[in-house]
């Protein structure tokens, strides 16, 4: 896919991953529009790329419907949507000792805004033929983040939401993609901003912009910052019961040591 003179949109990107990607689609000459729900951040990374500052919380309907609207705007068009925005709060008590509200909001954000997004802009490319939709899930969509249920279980909605979006409209010229990193030192798992990682299975928000990138130039569906996601993916499939079994030794290992911190955690892996 060419990239330059395109027109992108990043939601979440006021900082970590969405900041770096912003970046990386500038540096190949396209055009970004930072969405954001912190104004100051979303205005901070504008002037860093020369691109477009709009605030809005994606799991508003209505308050995501205008920033979408506003976004298109703002050229006429968007090329490409790189659906970024995530949390990720925990469960340490488990998956059923969180309440409904906790599991609504992840799914909201994981899910939902990703779909009323292409619901918004798909119509447009697909009269075009052309355009990327990207979902920034992550390696939990396709294996599973102990401690964190909801977080899991909405990111493989979201990939199995961009594969039904490729299923349904690869054939009309619409390319659609899902990054799937592993751990990435990111403000998500408490790195300050531009922190780099204390091991190299921790990468830098730069690497997976580069990923995007390489992703988008050929055409990929799943894109792997992290190699090895690719192989743990394979192994879950072969073999579903070992998989959970060392899951299951690896969440008591972790447990027994108290490292709840999620920086830790590529020691156990």
């Amino acid at each position: 896919m060419r990239i330059s003179g395109r027109i992108a949109l990043i939601t979440g990107a006021g900082q970590g991953i969405g900041r770096a990607m912003a970046k990386a689609l500038t540096a190949e000459g396209a055009l970004v529009i930072v969405l954001d729900r912190d104004e100051t951040a979303a205005r901070r990374v504008a002037e860093e790329t020369g691109g477009h500052a709009i605030a809005a919380d994606v799991t508003d309907p209505e308050a995501f419907g205008k920033a979408l609207d506003a976004a298109i705007g703002w050229r006429g068009r968007i090329d490409i949507l790189v659906s970024n925005a995530g949390m990720a709060t925990g469960e340490p008590d488990g998956a059923a000792s969180a309440s409904d509200a906790h599991w609504q909001k992840s799914f909201d954000l994981h899910v939902m805004a990703h779909l009323r997004a292409v619901r918004r802009l798909l119509p447009d490319m697909i009269a075009r033929e052309e355009g990327a939709i990207v979902n920034v899930a992550s390696a939990a969509g396709l294996l599973s983040q102990i401690g964190d249920a909801a977080y899991s279980a909405s990111k493989h909605a979201a990939v199995s939401l961009a594969q039904s979006l490729a299923i349904d409209h690869g054939g009309q010229g619409i390319q659609v993609s899902v990054v799937c990193p592993l751990y990435v030192a990111t403000p998500l798992l408490g790195y300050a901003e531009g922190e780099s990682g204390a091991h190299d299975r921790i990468l830098p928000v730069e690497a997976v912009a580069h990923s995007l990138i390489a992703g988008l130039r050929e055409g990929r569906f799943l894109i792997l910052p992290h190699e090895e996601a690719g192989l743990f993916f394979r192994k879950r499939a072969e073999d579903m019961e070992s998989w959970i079994k060392g899951m299951r030794a690896l969440r008591a290992r972790i447990t027994e040591d108290g490292e709840s911190d999620i920086k830790h955690l590529h020691r156990r892996i």
